[in-house]
């Protein structure tokens, strides 16, 4: 269709973008609908720009199923890490059940093309909508991170770098007793789905391939204050930006990671390759806003060079050749390194003072605030993973062998009384 032809639609909040139901996009999906013979379609999980994800109820083997379908003639990346994550980890990592499922691939031919479908385990609420303006007690805070990092040192240990790391892809497990539920019961509990109308901006006739109604996505979870230790089991999802370092280059300038989680190398080292470093920088700031209230970096919609201004106020100078070669440079500092007039007010507070203000202060309001040796424990553990050279920071590996992580993470686990693999040696992070 061309452009100055191409239909728009009345904009219905919290739901894809309908202007992709056309040739080569979403394909158009209702509550009811079976795919492949199998999947009953109960309700809509959540929507990507290059997929939409389905709550359904595989009936051969009678228990809930995520279905991703792919916009149309898709390459299947992420179906090739999953895979590769599924199988069997020999010997058994403790990370291994803390990526999703790969259970199921299939296609659907539909008004906007050919699309790839998967299943995988369904899961809950991802951490950020839970967790936005919000708190998690601070036990459940550490389990979280320490889910998290062994999710992420399983992911390396199998040759993916994950490459998108960010609460957004941090789902929650769902609770076993899920599968007990018929549709009619999943309704009763949580709602029928919502739906709306889709109608088009000029008044006229929907075209065949765009949903009569479009699904607002169910919300399966509870909120952080909500949560306790026997919730905190999190699911590092979404592969689309996954990659294998020894077979694949993935090269700076091709980094998708939101600015705010990205490794400063994507920008200063955009020629070069990245690999599992990347994944630590990015997995710092996630820890860092479980941990918090406010992320370490902004989160909002930067210039990425007021990113890296952010960095060195918060962590120091970057390395000289990245200094010298940094065109944003002049905006927030002169040529000594002392901010601008106009940046000296809108600086980020280094690192200590950060946490002060985006972690403890908080915490002290509900009075659950870290000790003073756990607060120096945990910021030294930041200061190594964003290292801001690659080879300078801490494996995946090491983060959990951190003194943080074995004395106070760790711990938590131990506490919900669930098995914990603890590794015995610890970093020394000096």
């Amino acid at each position: 269709m061309a452009e100055n032809h191409r239909i728009e639609y009345n904009w219905i909040k919290g739901v894809e973008n309908l202007e992709k139901y056309q040739p080569g996009g979403y394909h158009p999906i209702r509550i009811g609908d079976v795919l492949n013979d199998r999947y009953h379609i109960a309700d809509k999980l959540g929507f990507g720009g290059y997929s939409t994800v389905w709550l359904a109820l595989d009936t051969h083997l009678k228990r809930y199923v995520a279905v991703k379908v792919s916009i149309a003639d898709a390459l299947p990346r992420e179906t090739k890490v999953l895979k590769s994550l599924s199988s069997p980890s020999l010997p058994a990592h403790p990370g291994h059940g803390l990526v999703p499922t790969f259970l199921d691939e299939f296609e659907v031919q539909g008004p906007n093309g050919r699309h790839t479908c998967y299943t995988v385990t369904p899961a809950q609420c991802n951490l950020r909508e839970i967790s936005f303006s919000r708190l998690f007690s601070l036990r459940v805070a550490r389990a979280l991170s320490y889910g998290l990092t062994q999710a992420v040192a399983y992911t390396h240990s199998q040759g993916y770098v994950h490459g998108d790391i960010h609460l957004g892809n941090v789902l929650v497990k769902l609770p076993s007793s899920f599968d007990e539920l018929s549709i009619k019961q999943l309704y009763d509990k949580y709602g029928e789905p919502e739906t709306v109308p889709v109608t088009r901006c000029d008044g006229g006739p929907l075209p065949p391939n765009v949903p009569a109604k479009a699904v607002v996505p169910l919300f399966l979870g509870k909120y952080a204050e909500e949560f306790s230790l026997s919730n905190a089991h999190p699911l590092l999802s979404d592969f689309g930006e996954a990659f294998s370092p020894s077979s694949e280059d993935r090269l700076g300038q091709d980094c998708h990671t939101p600015p705010a989680f990205r490794a400063p190398e994507a920008k200063f080292e955009s020629q070069t390759r990245l690999a599992y470093p990347s994944d630590i920088w990015s997995l710092a700031t996630a820890i860092w806003e479980i941990i918090g209230m406010k992320a370490i970096f902004s989160t909002d919609f930067v210039h990425e060079d007021e990113i890296v201004s952010q960095h060195i106020d918060v962590l120091g100078p970057i390395p000289s050749e990245w200094w010298q070669r940094w065109d944003g440079r002049p905006r927030f500092f002169d040529e000594e390194g002392h901010p601008t007039e106009s940046h000296r007010e809108n600086r980020w507070p280094p690192l200590q003072e950060s946490f002060e203000v985006g972690v403890q202060k908080w915490r002290r309001k509900i009075g659950d605030e870290t000790g003073e040796s756990e607060k120096a424990a945990f910021l030294h553990l930041m200061r190594r993973m964003l290292s801001f050279r690659p080879k300078e920071r801490l494996t995946a590996e090491e983060v959990l062998t951190s003194e943080w992580m074995v004395k106070w993470a760790s711990a938590a686990l131990k506490n919900r009384g669930g098995r914990v693999s603890v590794p015995t040696k610890i970093t020394l992070i000096l």
